[in-house]
């Protein structure tokens, strides 16, 4: 162990990778073969590629695609050459970037694509988004995802699919980050940002075309302890309109179920607008939104009931701390002032963690309905999720019982 333990962070890998890669996808005589580059940088005149993997001690390596193309059946590969965290600019990089650092920002990405109309952020921690929003200003939509979560944000990936203008840049860079991605950044961005030296700030100019990405697929590879590797391709969520989803209906015991209520158009703003954010979220995930942000988030959970009450709680805490770092200037945990944390408290229990009229999201069906009463309970007014289940019966009759809408996706969005 070292004596400082500080230095394993400092540290960078030297990978042993080689500099190109080749995969054939071989059927018979047919060979269809894959071609890839490795990504360097120089920084402070060292050319190296990622600094280290997940963890300090693990080799890691980002290769590109650079030629080739794969067809099965009816679906082809995005062609080489449209390049989005695979070929980074890095604007500014006080060190190389880490395998975490591009993985973040790639899920970003991959959620941030679907939202092209309005300006929009996506914070994302540990591969998960912490705080998504969208607004008619990107210094809005900021605040507002940062504020969804400000303690997860410490230390997240920012992704904007709009150019950082200077009042953003000024409150990112009041803030923690490892990394900024944006498609470019307004004249005097970048002289705030490099007020933080160790700050990841990257260009990636196809951001402003990465609603052209939507639909598109790649091959998505998972290695297994004994080398092993499953192929498979990218998932895409096909509901992206409010035509595409279908009201709750089923049939038990040649009974008809049916929702009685309509969503209003704010309602499926927020459904859809969730659902797009849960399919970058780790399964089984519930999550909660209320006019375009994310309120409650609830990751890789083992069942649908503890997940859902995972972002309950989450929603409770947040909002709590929310309101103590805007009316006190300090994090919930750190106020020492007990009348004052009891109105914050009485605040949050009579708002219900601003879980009220707002969306639950949910990437599989429920099996039952104790899982939706966990946010009926709190006053969700919507629910949005697969159906399917042999008792979605049971969730219509719990939204019905509480006069709140449901639709169906008849798509599943997990994501492991």
């Amino acid at each position: 162990m070292p004596d400082d333990l500080k230095k394993m962070y400092k540290t960078i890998m030297d990978d042993h990778f080689p500099p190109e890669m080749e995969i054939s996808f071989i059927d018979g005589n047919k060979r269809q073969t894959l071609f890839y580059e490795k990504v360097s940088w120089t920084i402070d005149d060292v050319r190296k590629g990622l600094r280290y993997g997940e963890n300090p001690g693990q080799e890691a390596a980002l290769f590109k695609l650079v030629n080739g193309n794969l067809i099965l059946g009816d679906t082809e590969t995005i062609h080489p050459g449209h390049y989005l965290a695979s070929d980074i600019e890095l604007l500014q990089s006080g060190k190389h970037p880490g395998k975490t650092n591009l993985t973040d920002a790639d899920n970003a990405l991959n959620i941030l694509r679907y939202f092209d109309d309005k300006p929009t952020i996506v914070i994302v921690k540990h591969n998960n988004p912490c705080g998504v929003a969208r607004s008619d200003s990107l210094e809005t939509a900021y605040s507002k995802a940062y504020m969804a979560d400000r303690v997860a944000a410490f230390g997240g990936c920012i992704a904007s699919n709009r150019p950082v203008d200077k009042i953003t840049a000024e409150k990112i860079s009041s803030q923690y980050a490892e990394v900024v991605v944006a498609p470019d950044f307004e004249e005097g961005a970048m002289e705030i940002l490099e007020g933080k030296k160790n700050l990841r700030v990257i260009r990636i100019k196809n951001i402003e075309r990465l609603n052209s990405f939507t639909g598109k697929k790649y091959v998505d590879f998972k290695s297994l302890i004994d080398g092993g590797l499953i192929a498979q391709w990218s998932f895409t969520p096909t509901a992206r309109t409010n035509e595409d989803l279908k009201l709750a209906e089923c049939e038990y015991n040649g009974k008809t179920y049916k929702i009685n209520r309509l969503p209003t158009e704010k309602e499926y703003n927020d459904m859809l607008f969730g659902w797009l954010v849960e399919s970058g979220i780790t399964s089984n995930s519930v999550i909660y939104v209320k006019d375009e942000v994310t309120v409650g988030i609830g990751t890789g959970e083992q069942d649908r009931v503890g997940v859902a009450e995972i972002a309950r709680d989450k929603a409770y805490r947040k909002l709590a701390d929310r309101l103590c770092f805007e009316m006190y200037d300090v994090s919930y945990n750190d106020l020492t002032d007990d009348d004052k944390k009891q109105d914050i408290n009485k605040k949050v229990k009579k708002e219900k963690g601003g879980l009220i009229e707002a969306a639950m999201v949910s990437d599989a069906f429920f099996p039952f309905r104790d899982g939706i009463d966990v946010g009926l309970r709190e006053g969700v007014s919507s629910v949005i999720h697969p159906g399917g289940s042999l008792n979605d019966y049971q969730s219509i009759e719990a939204c019905n019982d509480e006069g709140a809408t449901m639709v169906y996706t008849g798509q599943r969005s997990f994501k492991h």
